[in-house]
């Protein structure tokens, strides 16, 4: 989702990261109206770096503490098991500029980036999924105490750059999104590839499978953004009694499909929560 802006006092945004989900943020940002010049990025590599200038037009620097000491707005993208090591070195500067911080690291918590980063700090934390790398993205977001309405409004603006975002009230609802939108997409190829294979061993041409199983995919899913029904009233309303449908879906619901997937979400939450903890704990 594209939400243009003609504002032209947006502040600066420094990504400490310059990986896909930073770069897929910052082009993003370009297509919502932010200038060139509102935009930093560090990595340690000259090739990335180089990358970065040439394709997006943005300053990219080699130093984390370049982009720390003049972001506005400071976006931790670089992976979770890593985050410690890099944020720790930034506190002096992080404390000297006092910038709203957003992380995108998956499964640390706010607690322990804010004591990494010296303390006192207005910190969001975000949850994107891969499909914001397209612009289809679903992020859900959860602030501390110290971020404010303002503070709010340019977190989201930021997210929003590649899809819809949600506010959660619970820190501890953060797995529950990585369990569901985090981890969601790689349920949903799960069952292409299913469908996909079933089709072929059934004697559909391979090509011809993937091409039925992907439309079928983005028509269902279009019907459910676009529609004004729940998904289960637009499944009982291609279900006709007696039909092929009915008889494919007693099956799945015959199989535990449900409870399937509550397990899946369970499974996906409780390694987050393993995960927090590990990265978190001692660091």
């Amino acid at each position: 989702m594209t939400i243009h802006s003609t504002n032209t006092t947006h502040p600066l945004v420094g990504f400490i990261g310059a990986g896909n989900m930073a770069r897929s943020l910052t082009g993003g940002l370009l297509k919502n109206g932010w200038k060139k010049d509102k935009i930093i990025l560090s990595d340690p590599e000259p090739a990335q770096r180089l990358a970065i200038e040439t394709v997006l037009g943005v300053k990219a620097f080699a130093d984390n503490s370049e982009v720390a000491a003049r972001a506005d707005l400071l976006v931790l993208a670089v992976k979770p098991q890593i985050l410690a090591d890099v944020t720790k070195p930034l506190a002096p500067t992080v404390q000297k500029k006092k910038p709203l911080v957003i992380t995108i690291a998956a499964g640390v918590r706010i607690e322990d980036i804010d004591r990494w980063l010296g303390g006192g700090l207005a910190i969001v934390r975000a949850m994107p999924n891969t499909a914001a790398l397209i612009g289809s993205g679903a992020s859900g977001l959860y602030a501390n105490d110290r971020v404010n309405e303002d503070m709010r409004s340019q977190a989201e603006s930021i997210l929003r750059a590649v899809g819809v975002t949600v506010w959660l009230e619970d820190e501890y609802l953060m797995d529950v999104v990585t369990a569901l939108s985090g981890s969601g997409p790689a349920y949903f190829f799960l069952v292409m590839e299913a469908l996909e294979q079933a089709a072929i061993e059934s004697g559909l041409d391979p090509k011809q499978a993937r091409l039925l199983t992907l439309e079928t995919a983005f028509g269902a899913a279009k019907m459910a953004l676009e529609g004004h029904e729940e998904p289960a009233q637009l499944r009982r309303r291609v279900t006709s009694p007696g039909g092929t449908t009915e008889q494919a879906v007693k099956v799945l619901e015959e199989g535990g499909l449900r409870r399937l997937f509550k397990n899946a979400m369970q499974a996906a939450g409780d390694r987050a929560r393993a995960i927090a903890d590990m990265f978190g704990k001692g660091a």
